[in-house]
């Protein structure tokens, strides 16, 4: 077998393998012998068939069949001599001679990565408290979620709920399609249009307003995006909110059982600080990939670029199917998910190679407590937590984070980190955005 190899581009690859006749009759007979003792023709005894006539028969087809097994037994010695790693599957163009079998592989390598720099690597760190200020506002929350209403004879103001009558006309034609009824609006909650829930502020029962608005140029319903239009409203009722009171009763509906005050703002208190603790972990993991993708520079082969912008449609292509719509009615441009899958096929491939050079090892203690964690929020958690190693594969998703988590922990502790005290609300409200 001779191989030989041709570089096209940074990571492309053109791999010729030639494989002489000898090899590629020896293997052409043995298949025919196989086959002389299988087929049936007329005229001769059932194995008794003469090679020269199977091979008449034959031959075209079984050269194609060993052709395509030479082809798989080859290209993965070819690659292990020439000590090359394709990423993503080659293409391969066959090419008939009159001695010998040959064949192009085209593909892609992975890329060199070099870890130099990654002592020098800046690192902002938020750092953040949980204030018995933070606690007031959240059982504030709360109180919000489980609010009612009461009819107030006043103008609406921020975080009442009117009840308006309206119909919107853009270019002329009604898109309301007549006077929508009865439509609950709370105001701050940004279920309209900007500058829709403003002009409600200061309407009392009976009043009516006519204003005009430009609907988003983002807006769901195209044919109005970035659109002028001018809306009618008749209020027909206002109301404020009104919270329950912090009794027995509305704390153990939250889980603390004794009803008191003090136990339940400490039950808030924990779960806030835990939750602060998994939002300051990911933002400082979100910083130091960041930082990470911005020092290590590589060049990603396309085919991982092509698999992983794959990945990305994967929840848009289920929703369209479960909605029984064809992939190109989306019209998902694939350019819309470029940039992501290359920042995170990169960051893939580099942390692979922190993992690789820096030998960093799985900590299965560590994997235990992750488990551990997310079982805690289970009615059942010490099932849930044999669930999780019942199954590798659910196992190894952990396994993978884990070690990800690992790797970020010692690239901090090369870093220089600047640490950035933050309130407990900046935290959390960037963190779900």
């Amino acid at each position: 077998m001779q191989v030989s190899v041709e570089k096209t581009s940074e990571l492309s690859r053109k791999m010729t393998v030639q494989v002489p006749e000898t090899v590629v009759q020896e293997k052409m007979t043995e298949r025919l012998k196989t086959l002389a003792r299988q087929v049936k023709i007329d005229g001769f005894r059932p194995g008794k068939v003469p090679h020269h006539v199977v091979q008449k028969m034959y031959g075209e087809r079984v050269r194609g069949e060993v052709a395509g097994d030479l082809i798989q037994s080859t290209y993965f010695d070819a690659l292990r001599d020439q000590d090359l790693k394709p990423a993503g599957q080659p293409q391969i163009h066959e090419f008939e001679e009159t001695e010998g079998f040959k064949y192009v592989a085209e593909f892609e390598v992975y890329p060199e990565i070099s870890l130099d720099g990654l002592d020098k690597l800046e690192i902002k760190r938020a750092v953040a408290t949980v204030e018995e200020s933070d606690v007031d506002a959240m059982i504030e929350k709360l109180q919000a979620q489980k609010k009612t209403w009461a009819e107030v004879d006043r103008a609406a103001q921020e975080k009442d709920k009117i009840t308006i009558a309206f119909s919107g006309i853009s270019e002329g034609k009604n898109f309301t399609e007549g006077k929508v009824q009865d439509f609950p609006v709370e105001i701050g909650a940004k279920q309209m249009i900007p500058g829709f829930e403003d002009n409600l502020v200061g309407l009392k029962q009976g009043d009516n307003k006519v204003f005009s608005l430009t609907f988003p140029e983002d807006y769901t319903n195209e044919a109005l995006a970035g659109k002028a239009a001018e809306f009618e409203v008749e209020v027909l009722k206002v109301e404020e909110p009104v919270l329950p009171a912090l009794d027995e009763e509305f704390i153990k509906s939250y889980g603390t059982q004794d009803g008191l005050l003090t136990s339940f703002r400490e039950d808030v208190k924990v779960n806030m600080n835990r939750e602060l603790e998994q939002a300051l972990h990911a933002r400082l993991k979100n910083e130091v990939l960041a930082a990470l993708y911005e020092k290590v520079k590589i060049v990603v082969p396309n085919a991982l670029i092509d698999e992983e912008i794959e990945n990305l449609m994967k929840p848009y292509l289920e929703s369209a199917k479960k909605q029984k719509m064809k992939r190109e009615d989306l019209k998902l441009p694939k350019d819309i998910f470029k940039a992501e899958a290359e920042r995170r096929v990169a960051l893939g491939l580099i942390l692979g190679e922190v993992i690789h050079t820096k030998e960093i090892k799985l900590d299965e203690n560590k994997v235990r407590a992750a488990i551990e964690d997310m079982a805690k929020s289970y009615e059942q958690p010490e099932a849930f937590v044999s669930w999780y190693y019942a199954e590798k594969s659910r196992l190894h998703g952990v396994q993978q984070m884990v070690l990800e988590d690992q790797t970020v922990e010692w690239l901090v502790s090369q870093a220089k980190i600047t640490d950035e005290t933050l309130a407990f609300s900046d935290i959390m409200d960037k963190n779900q955005r």
